[in-house]
């Protein structure tokens, strides 16, 4: 059995020994240390849940890991980036089929607790700007989650949706653009 690679709430690595004597590989390990927070932030902002975000990003570089190919992996940023943007998809579907069946309240409803007047209209305002997002369509949602993560650059926002630079673009204007004049709506 390997080591263990965690990573944890922020995207920094953690090795955790599971078998005397037994290493990671150096370039692996160093492959995991350049990415962990990029691959923890993408897989953030699809599941908006540290905990699940941590087990994509464990799940992505585990894959990667078994596939014992990541030394010819020309794009790093763009496959794992892509990876785990795919494992967290599949991740948040999951969830929201179990939701749907439990009948569980959304979770900005469930964790809402009285706070301070000021922590309370931010929490608002979060909770309502995160349904918001939900809302948009899938085509927009997207491209606009990948954007805000601010470490991916259009051209590999596209590459990881599989579509040309200026959809890619278009799609996170049309967003920002309806979700601005939602709050504009809501404000007035």
């Amino acid at each position: 059995m390997q080591n263990a690679i965690a990573i944890a709430s922020r995207g920094e690595l953690v090795l955790e020994e599971t078998r005397e004597g037994a290493r990671v590989s150096t370039s692996f390990a160093s492959l995991v240390e350049r990415h962990a927070r990029l691959v923890f932030r993408v897989a953030l902002a699809i599941v908006r849940n540290p905990h699940d975000a941590e087990d994509v990003a464990q799940e992505t570089f585990l894959q990667l890991f078994r596939g014992n190919k990541w030394d010819q992996i020309e794009d790093e940023r763009g496959y794992l980036a892509r990876v785990a943007w795919r494992l967290a998809v599949r991740r948040h579907r999951s969830r929201k089929r179990d939701q749907q069946l439990d009948r569980e309240l959304p979770p900005q409803l469930a964790s809402l607790q009285p706070n301070p007047e000021q922590s309370a209209m931010e929490s608002e305002l979060e909770a309502w700007l995160h349904a918001s997002i939900d809302r948009l369509p899938e085509k927009l949602r997207q491209p606009l989650a990948l954007s805000a993560l601010g470490e991916l650059k259009l051209v590999e926002i596209a590459g990881i949706l599989g579509l040309p630079d200026g959809t890619v673009r278009r799609r996170i204007h049309t967003a920002r653009q309806i979700l601005r004049r939602q709050l504009e709506k809501r404000k007035g």
